[in-house]
């Protein structure tokens, strides 16, 4: 997509928490519009979409439109922020172990800027499916690569804690 459209929709993104719940509807009519703009077969439309229904409070209606997004082709880091969110919004809807699948097929694929996130939506994942140590050590070894001290002992810690009971 052209510069211009990727900048109106950061704009329209930016004004998000403009609209209260009540008129939460107007933002996605914002993002609709915007997303008329793409040919029908475009990837970033659904994604675009889903992501306007999940931050106003229903994926149930995002995670259609997710799945849509990449199986058009979604790639770059806009795939695996459509994954990241398509796995938050299963959770939401009481689907975490699909979660859990996507996020750590996601973790072992590669590696990037959004590694934390990943490991951050997993742990949810985990904790939702009452998996907390192992989402705690997920935590820590995102953790553990920020801190200006004690690197190590945390990374460690955090193996220490995957390993089984």
């Amino acid at each position: 997509m052209n510069q211009d459209w990727e900048e109106r929709v950061a704009a329209a993104w930016a004004t998000f928490d403009d609209y209260d719940e009540a008129h939460a509807g107007e933002f996605r009519a914002v993002i609709d519009a915007l997303v008329a703009e793409l040919p029908s077969d475009h990837p970033l439309g659904p994604f675009e979409q889903a992501g306007a229904w999940d931050s106003t409070g229903h994926s149930d209606k995002a995670i259609p439109l997710y799945r849509e997004a990449l199986a058009r082709g979604l790639d770059g880091s806009q795939r695996r922020q459509a994954t990241i969110q398509l796995s938050s919004s299963l959770r939401n809807i009481g689907k975490a172990e699909e979660g859990v699948e996507l996020l750590t097929e996601e973790l072992a694929a590669r590696s990037d800027e959004l590694d934390d996130a990943v490991r951050a939506f997993l742990a949810l994942c985990l904790s939702t499916l009452g998996r907390d140590r192992e989402a705690f050590a997920l935590v820590l070894s995102a953790l553990a690569s920020h801190l200006p001290r004690y690197q190590r002992s945390t990374a460690n810690y955090a193996l220490d804690l995957a390993q089984p009971e």
